[in-house]
């Protein structure tokens, strides 16, 4: 999904929600706008990064820090060339702030609208969305770090 017609000039973060069988892939400029998010296979990772780095001035790889991440860091170096700084970030919770996220974004309609908050399930994977708060959590960081 692209948010924007137009592709940024400003370096952008990619973000990646890493894991067995479906990965995460956003790509957020520094000034928070989104202009891509999507749930790949985790075969299909490496090859989508890669096109995304064709399309998109990325500058950094943002990663959660749990379960697959080591490997999957070792493979991004190996098969990209060591071609981005690679940064963990930790990633605890962001599968339950990810299903809120995926709601203010795409608003709960018909009978969903009626189910209590906690009820809703969102119809997709949304690990695209974790890649979202990961780069939104790395920025926070940046943006703390300089405010101290």
């Amino acid at each position: 999904m692209t948010s924007r017609e137009f592709l940024p000039t400003q370096p952008v973060i990619l973000g990646f929600d890493p894991g067995r069988d479906k990965c995460g892939v956003a790509v957020m400029g520094l000034d928070r706008q989104l202009h891509y998010h999507e749930v790949v296979l985790a075969a299909g990772a490496i090859a989508t990064i890669e096109a995304l780095r064709q399309k998109f001035p990325i500058s950094l790889v943002v990663m959660g820090n749990q379960t697959t991440a080591k490997q999957w860091k070792q493979q991004l170096n190996q098969e990209l060339g060591n071609a981005f700084n690679i940064i963990l970030v930790d990633e605890r919770y962001t599968t339950l702030e990810a299903r809120d996220r995926y709601w203010q974004m795409y608003p709960p309609k018909g009978i969903t609208k009626l189910l209590p908050k906690g009820m809703r399930q969102p119809p997709r994977p949304i690990d695209d969305i974790v890649a979202i708060l990961l780069i939104e959590r790395y920025l926070n960081r940046l943006t703390e770090s300089v405010e101290t």
